[in-house]
């Protein structure tokens, strides 16, 4: 069984070594539970980078992501993707049930990534959607599952 599995994934690997990048930067809006801005450029074909600025818990979240792509289903402009990053937020503890009254949180975390991204032929624009949990290591330590959000990008 861990032989029919191990081959399977290589499979899945070799299968989606093909070439992922389908735009070299892209600036537009992230939209769901953390509404903002977002900016994503390729270093590689299959590396990109990605800042994301929200606004999020009555607060700011500024997160930098490292990202790796691939195609999904052999879909040509169709990949998914995962990353690792990090965030500094600044968050108003006035305005959450969590927080305290008249006191105002800086925190300093840990970012993972994974979604999905499609990028049109005809128009340079790419949507996609994702799942950004978080871990807060200085501030407010804590596990955050509740950032996802839909992305429309202008494609440069």
């Amino acid at each position: 069984m861990k032989k029919i599995v191990a081959i399977c994934f290589t499979v899945f690997c070799l299968y989606t070594i093909v070439y992922a990048q389908d735009y070299h930067t892209g600036l537009g809006l992230r939209a769901g539970f953390a509404n903002g801005i977002t900016l994503k450029h390729f270093t590689a074909e299959k590396i990109a980078v990605e800042g994301i600025l929200t606004n999020w818990k009555n607060g700011h979240e500024l997160a930098g992501l490292y990202e790796i792509h691939n195609r999904l289903f052999m879909a040509k402009k169709l990949n998914w993707y995962i990353g690792l990053g990090a965030h500094l937020a600044f968050w108003d503890g006035d305005y959450e049930r969590w927080g305290t009254l008249g006191t105002s949180y800086t925190v300093i975390g840990v970012d993972g990534l994974i979604g999905v991204e499609f990028t049109f032929d005809d128009i340079p624009i790419n949507i996609g959607i994702n799942w950004k949990p978080a871990y807060n290591v200085i501030g407010y330590p804590g596990y955050w599952g509740d950032n996802g959000a839909f992305s429309v990008r202008y494609i440069f």
